[in-house]
């Protein structure tokens, strides 16, 4: 492991590492900001999964999440999107590839090799932090778009694992919607039912574990109607009993400038629960 930035901030200091993923086969980046509380003692952490195209800068450089969590004393980690490097498969457009590992297991060639983004988010990353960083085993897990999809999925999947979930504007349904259909058809085959185990509406039918779900939706969002549909995850929330706030803002749209005016409310949402 090999830090590649350091920067002072808010009182702590924010870097980035690069690592051979076992999980990926391959080399990976990612993110963490120690808030100035670390150097006492171990702090929670909160896992940041960002959407397509993004990689681990966009949400260092563009939430302002460091100053909350300074406030709290929670660790940030950011990971990128999907493996990347020569010898990743990759495909033409922002939405499959490189920029779009959609947090999944991919079985199906020619992805299966390096897209388990699932596996390295949910274990191998996990691990690592906790191994090297003055980190406890309070983990809360949060994410944008296809990084919300990511959040949403793997805390339900993995009931005690996580103490909190939240996400801005995710993909609820990706089986039936264009940006999910494409991503899980290509990285799992043509199984449909086998895109459940990454479909959050499918997942929280018969979640064992209640735990709370965060979400805030833009009214203004340009992919609301045809890709989020935030909705479809309230019903079924509603059905299940499932413990779902749903904030829908007006005004504002699929950007980080909307992450960023709400990203202090996630963040004491999370720390609240990872203090328990």
């Amino acid at each position: 492991m090999e830090r590649i930035e350091h920067r002072a901030c808010f009182g702590g200091s924010q870097d980035v590492y690069r690592h051979e993923s076992s999980a990926l086969g391959c080399a990976m980046n990612f993110a963490v900001y120690l808030p100035p509380q670390a150097e006492r003692g171990p702090c929670p952490v909160l896992y940041w999964l960002s959407g397509l195209t993004c990689t681990e800068q966009n949400f260092i450089t563009k939430a302002g999440a460091q100053q909350f969590a300074a406030e709290h004393g929670v660790i940030l980690v950011a990971p990128d999107t999907s493996p990347r490097g020569e010898g990743v498969p990759d495909a033409e457009g922002y939405d499959l590839g490189q920029g779009a590992g959609f947090y999944v297991d991919a079985t199906a060639l020619p992805w299966a090799r390096h897209y388990r983004m699932y596996d390295y988010v949910s274990r191998e990353l996990p691990e690592l932090i906790e191994a090297n960083f003055p980190a406890t085993s309070a983990r809360g897990i949060s994410g944008h778009s296809m990084g919300g999809h990511g959040a949403l999925v793997i805390a339900l999947r993995n009931p005690g694992r996580y103490r909190s979930v939240s996400a801005f504007s995710p993909i609820v349904a990706p089986s039936q919607v264009p940006w999910g259909e494409k991503a899980l058809g290509a990285y799992l085959g043509p199984d449909r039912e086998a895109w459940k185990q990454y479909d959050a509406t499918e997942l929280v039918k018969s979640a064992t574990e209640k735990l709370p779900i965060l979400i805030d939706q833009g009214e203004a969002d340009e992919f609301l109607e045809s890709q989020l549909q935030p909705w479809r995850l309230r019903e079924a929330a509603e059905a299940a009993g499932h413990p779902l706030v749903l904030r829908m803002q007006p005004g504002y749209d699929h950007s980080y400038y909307f992450i960023a005016s709400f990203i202090g409310e996630h963040i004491a949402h999370h720390a609240a629960a990872l203090r328990v």
